[in-house]
């Protein structure tokens, strides 16, 4: 992370949770920073790509569809009761199961490589308190120390 990064360029933590999922409200801030040009630049290549991408699958949409939606304008609840009329609704079990599996994004499965290596790059690489990816962003975007 650079030095002082201004937080009016940084979607809200993954932690933050609308309708019921968390990391949809950054997914959903990422789309809407970017089409505003305020987006971090090291946020940019990720778009629709990770955890957006695997968020659209689990709500059984394409990013691109989303992202024009996000882009007509509404709240987070509006776009997310329009994800589940145009991809799947989701109950309490789907919600509850999706946000066990973001919360342990990271901790001893197929994505620990991907946090060692961001973590290293950023200098956070003796970081053993940090063992998922919602931690490790909330760490490197400064809300948490």
């Amino acid at each position: 992370m650079p030095a002082v990064l201004d937080p009016s360029c940084l979607p809200c933590s993954p932690s933050a949770e609308a309708g019921g999922l968390i990391y949809f409200p950054r997914m959903l801030a990422k789309i809407r920073l970017h089409a505003k040009g305020q987006l971090w630049k090291e946020l940019h290549d990720n778009l629709g790509k990770g955890s957006d991408a695997v968020c659209c699958g689990y709500l059984h949409l394409k990013y691109e569809d989303l992202k024009a939606r996000v882009l007509e304008g509404g709240t987070d609840e509006e776009i997310m009761q329009w994800c589940q009329e145009h991809g799947r609704a989701l109950n309490n079990t789907d919600k509850l199961v999706w946000n066990h599996y973001y919360n342990k994004l990271g901790w001893n499965d197929d994505v620990t490589p991907k946090l060692a290596q961001r973590k290293a790059e950023s200098g956070l690489g003796r970081r053993e308190d940090i063992l998922t990816m919602a931690h490790y962003i909330d760490v490197d975007e400064g809300r948490k120390p």
